[in-house]
């Protein structure tokens, strides 16, 4: 699908419920022991992904009117859990379909039978699980065995969501077991959402530096009743819009507390000279004159698409740091965020953990290339606002994956979308 989009935005938008925040609280529900509610406004491809899998796992959960209800896991073994195009999904649901002794089977699509998963398969393996699969490192996979407790050594340095599906699937294990990770420690926002959730669903769980001590043989029990709070990840496109643009954007519906590691888009912009003001549950981001600076986003890989186009109209030379990550999601995100912002004639450069964009003035517009995926598609939308013409962008039905309605909040506040 190619969506033509172009304009001016401004007005007030509510993003959708924070993906990262469902996946978690859908999991540690469907492990729980008594059914529970959780209200999910709206939802996407991958909390779709999430509960498919939930549900092949032997959980029954129902999402209808901006509710999900779930009723807990009876291990059913042998299943196949399609992953679609989600990593979180897989990531997290191999250990825990691991500890559960569930015998399943992984499949997905898009780019994810790609994306790394061997440090994460090794470390199962040496605790009572055996891999089977037609292609090394990659999907389907089938587990088998019921995994074990004990001492876990994991790289901090590729994925925290390796880390995640531990700690859901550990508490469930017989013994007490002790995560250790090593070289580095990135995204730990996310791994901070991870204890909250488990904390939600009774699970407490020691932790001091790299080092996590869990109990075994727990039971997880949840409130019987939960609310999704709004996503910072798609709020971040909104916010960039209003300090880019020429009129101001207000995001509606933000918890100015969340755990979420992408509620830094704050910080980033205002280190870049950007005025935003926060009122409630309400930012208000205003045009705004940027500068250039050194940007830490170890523990904020995801908003690096969305800071590249504020980085673009800032001026001065603007530095990412902590980004290698970014070749390994839904594509490679700095070789296209590269591509896209060239078409704007924006130069950039990419290093081994770095990503450095010479600021200047997007003076062009052409057909850009989303490469099925959503973030460089919302990007996409985003810098289209400050160049001349018309951008198209090609694959632009690839924002299901996280935010389905952004082209119809991108018209609600103003844009073109053809």
């Amino acid at each position: 699908m190619i969506k033509k989009v172009h304009g001016v935005l401004n007005g007030e938008v509510v993003p959708p419920p924070s993906k990262s925040r469902a996946h978690r609280l859908l999991i540690c529900a469907a492990l729980g022991k008594e059914p529970c509610t959780i209200v999910c406004s709206s939802v996407n491809d991958d909390i779709i992904a999430t509960m498919r899998c939930l549900n092949a796992l032997g959980a029954s959960i129902t999402y209808s009117s901006g509710v999900f209800n779930v009723n807990p896991v009876k291990v059913v073994k042998g299943g196949t859990l399609d992953c679609g195009e989600s990593g979180s999904t897989l990531r997290f649901l191999v250990s825990v379909a691991a500890v559960l002794g569930a015998d399943a089977t992984f499949v997905g699509s898009g780019k994810l039978p790609q994306r790394p998963m061997g440090a994460l398969t090794d470390v199962l393996a040496e605790h009572g699980i055996s891999f089977t699969r037609l292609a090394a490192d990659e999907l389907p996979v089938s587990c088998r065995g019921e995994l074990r407790g004990g001492k876990y050594i994991l790289p901090g340095n590729i994925s925290s969501q390796y880390l995640t599906g531990l700690l859901f699937a550990l508490p469930l294990a017989n013994d007490d077991s002790e995560i250790e990770i090593v070289g580095g420690f990135t995204s730990a926002s996310y791994v901070a959402m991870t204890l909250d959730a488990l904390a939600t669903a009774g699970i407490s769980i020691e932790h001091k530096g790299n080092i996590f001590r869990i109990k075994g043989n727990r039971q997880y029990r949840m409130p019987s009743d939960l609310i999704v709070e709004g996503d910072w990840s798609s709020a971040a496109f909104w916010v960039v819009a209003g300090v880019v643009g020429a009129k101001p954007v207000t995001v509606c519906g933000m918890n100015e507390e969340s755990l979420q590691g992408d509620s830094a888009i704050v910080t980033h912009l205002r280190n870049m000279g950007a005025f935003i003001e926060k009122q409630g549950d309400r930012v208000i981001a205003m045009p705004s004159h940027l500068f250039g600076a050194e940007l830490d986003c170890t523990d904020t890989p995801d908003l690096v698409p969305v800071l590249s186009v504020a980085a673009a109209v800032a001026q001065g030379t603007t530095l990412f740091t902590g980004v290698g990550r970014l070749r390994f999601k839904e594509c490679d995100r700095l070789a296209a965020m590269k591509e896209l912002l060239a078409l704007y004639g924006i130069s950039s450069q990419i290093g081994e953990d770095t990503f450095t964009v010479f600021g200047g003035e997007p003076v062009a517009s052409g057909v850009v290339d989303s490469c099925g995926d959503h973030r460089i598609a919302m990007a996409a939308a985003i810098i289209s606002t400050v160049s001349r013409g018309v951008t198209a962008i090609d694959g632009a039905s690839c924002v299901a994956k996280s935010y389905p309605a952004f082209f119809d909040d991108f018209a609600s506040l103003g844009g073109s979308v053809e």
